[in-house]
């Protein structure tokens, strides 16, 4: 059975790391139900990355994408996001409504940042309301 991924950074189509998402897009456009804080973060490893922090009510609604996923991309995109380790994402169910049917409302996969990871002084712009082409230059691609 697929799982629902809400994708709101480098995985969307278009962006910098979408070759790693094979996944079957659900159509439309998504934004969380709840305001979320979106960050580009600036780190020594990974420049000019978008991180969504698990601060609900906090910052804006955010714009993504949609897609089912069968099991093994779920396990690789976990693997890309760091799930599980120290300074990783962590990937939680949250709500996201459909821009054009409001009130179309599909219960997601996200990957979120832990708000302990956002250290006081980090360079970091935001938040944002979406991560556009323009907040993904200087973001570094990693082959791995």
């Amino acid at each position: 059975m697929d799982t629902l991924v809400f994708v709101y950074g480098t995985l969307k189509q278009g962006f910098p790391n979408f070759f790693r998402n094979s996944g079957r897009r659900i159509g439309g456009t998504y934004r969380t139900q709840r305001p979320y804080p979106l960050y580009v973060v600036q780190l020594p490893n990974e420049d000019r990355a978008p991180w969504l922090v698990d601060l609900p009510g906090q910052g804006q609604q955010v714009a993504g994408e949609v897609y089912a996923v069968d099991a093994a991309l779920l396990a690789a995109m976990d693997t890309f996001e760091e799930v599980g380790l120290p300074g990783g994402y962590v990937r939680a169910q949250i709500a996201v409504q459909a821009l054009e049917a409001p009130h179309t409302v599909l219960h997601v996969q996200a990957y979120l940042k832990p708000p302990a990871q956002l250290v006081p002084g980090q360079p970091r712009e935001g938040p944002f309301a979406a991560y556009t082409k323009a907040l993904a230059v200087g973001y570094r691609i990693d082959p791995g």
